[in-house]
Parts: C-alpha cells; sequence; structure tokens
C-alpha cells in the first residue's frame, strides 16, 4: 500500500514539474506615456545646489532632469526616460532612477514624487532627517 503512494507522488511530479515550468510568470505594468513637453527650442537647465552631476529645468511647468546624457521626467507618481527633452518617454521603475536624480531636494519639483515626500521629503532609504529634503 506505501509503494502505492511513493508511485503516485513520483507520477504526479512527473507529470506536474514540467507544466508548472512551462507556465512561466509574467508582470505587466501598463503605465502610459506622459503628455509631451512642447517647447520652441531646449529649455534652459540650472545645476541642482548640492546635486552638480543634476540640471533640472526651472521655467517649464513640468519636472524634468538632465544627468549622464538622459532626461528624466516626473508624471503621474512615474519617472520616464528620454534622449530628448521632447522624448520620445519611456516608463522605468524607480530602482533604475540614477541615485543623483533621487537625491534632488523636493524644493525643485513642481509636483513633488510620493517617494520623497513618503520619506520626510529625503532621498530613499535615508529615512526622517537623514535626507536632503528642503535644503
Amino acid at each position: 500500500m506505501r509503494s502505492h503512494g511513493v508511485l503516485g507522488a513520483l507520477f504526479a511530479g512527473i507529470v506536474l514539474v514540467p507544466a508548472l515550468a512551462a507556465a512561466g510568470v509574467s508582470v505587466n505594468i501598463n503605465v502610459g506615456p506622459p503628455p509631451p513637453i512642447v517647447v520652441a527650442a531646449a529649455p534652459p537647465l540650472i545645476v541642482v545646489p548640492g546635486v552638480p552631476v543634476v540640471q533640472y529645468a526651472p521655467s517649464l511647468q513640468v519636472d524634468l532632469f538632465f544627468t549622464g546624457g538622459r532626461w528624466y521626467y516626473w508624471h503621474g507618481g512615474h519617472w520616464f526616460l528620454g534622449r530628448s527633452y521632447q522624448g520620445p518617454w519611456t516608463y522605468v521603475v524607480v530602482e533604475q532612477v540614477p541615485h543623483a536624480i533621487l537625491t534632488v531636494p523636493v524644493r525643485y519639483y513642481k509636483i513633488p514624487p510620493g517617494h520623497l515626500k513618503k520619506m520626510n521629503e529625503g532621498p530613499p532609504g535615508h529615512g526622517k532627517g537623514k535626507g536632503r529634503g528642503r535644503d
């Protein structure tokens, strides 16, 4: 009787394991692109004090930053990446946004990102009172 239980478990493993392996797991995040930035010429950029590798566009009504030859656009609770200030924009998870961008003080945003507001206005991972905040 005991051998039938072992054989049954072995058979189930032979049948189910390949089926589960073939099933796979997929997660899709469907975030539409932000509205286009329409300006006659490239916006003037200013270096963010305390974060010299990041520049921002204070004359625009959107949160647009530049670092490392790429543009980062904060819109609708999401980060977008572009090769130009006009896009095209590609959604990026916060973990793929350069750390320097995430350390920009909240006062340099038109609409501060939630990940900064939740951390007492400091960069992620620094906790209350340890971030750049409103320096």
